[in-house]
């Protein structure tokens, strides 16, 4: 990845220090799939989803805290985009904010549209104060179906969606079955915790995403 990214030496370490691979959605597959997938972009092959979302996201340059609204994030957002992006990471570009869509003559707004160069895709981000909720699903689905009739371009992907939330529930997404969807779910902070708390965390969650994946290859071979 830092091949790719062209990160320098202060910039790897500072991905270090963040933990970014732990929070690399790809962190919660089993040891071969990551090599394969880290084989398949060192060779040109295509870069997985999974390795460009993350869970949770540090939204901590906003400067929220306490009581905020959906707006009062999204505003923050924009206000800080640069650095927005740099914690998306590498290959995202801005491209509307409350995309409108018209729908049965009903207005539609998305709140966040952003393009990500190397997986050719539209990337639909919708923002979440609280916990993630199993309606959040339809909505995202009813947004990239539109994107991708109106608005998705010859040579592009089909669109996929970020839900970020103030909470995730694995066992719902899991449920849910949002990755057949192009739906990704990831957490955001927008106050760091103590260093150890969040490695607590971060590990406690990696381990609950692999006995899910296993749980899942399991069921797929019966």
């Amino acid at each position: 990845m830092t091949l790719n990214e062209t990160w320098g030496r202060d910039a790897l370490r500072g991905k270090i220090d963040g933990m970014l691979f732990e929070r690399t959605l790809i962190s919660g597959i089993p040891d071969e799939l990551i090599k394969t997938e880290l084989a398949n972009m060192r060779n040109g092959i295509g870069m997985s989803p999974d390795l460009v979302f993350k869970s949770p996201y540090f939204l901590d340059f906003t400067g929220l805290t306490g009581m905020y609204s959906e707006k009062n994030l999204e505003d923050s957002l924009i206000v800080s985009l640069e650095q927005f992006i740099m914690e998306l990471g590498l290959g995202f570009t801005f491209v509307e904010r409350q995309k409108r869509m018209i729908i049965d003559g009903e207005d539609f707004h998305l709140d966040l549209l952003f393009y990500h160069r190397k997986l050719k895709r539209l990337i639909a981000i919708e923002l979440k104060l609280g916990k993630f909720k199993a309606a959040h699903k339809g909505q995202m689905e009813l947004y990239l179906r539109w994107l991708d009739k109106y608005e998705k371009q010859v040579g592009e992907e089909t669109p996929l969606g970020l839900i970020l939330c103030a909470e995730g529930g694995q066992e719902q997404i899991e449920l849910l079955q949002l990755e057949k969807a192009g739906i990704k779910v990831a957490e955001y902070l927008t106050e760091l915790p103590d260093r150890q708390l969040l490695i607590d965390k971060l590990h406690k969650e990696l381990e609950l995403k692999r006995q899910l994946f296993e749980n899942r290859k399991g069921d797929d071979n019966e």
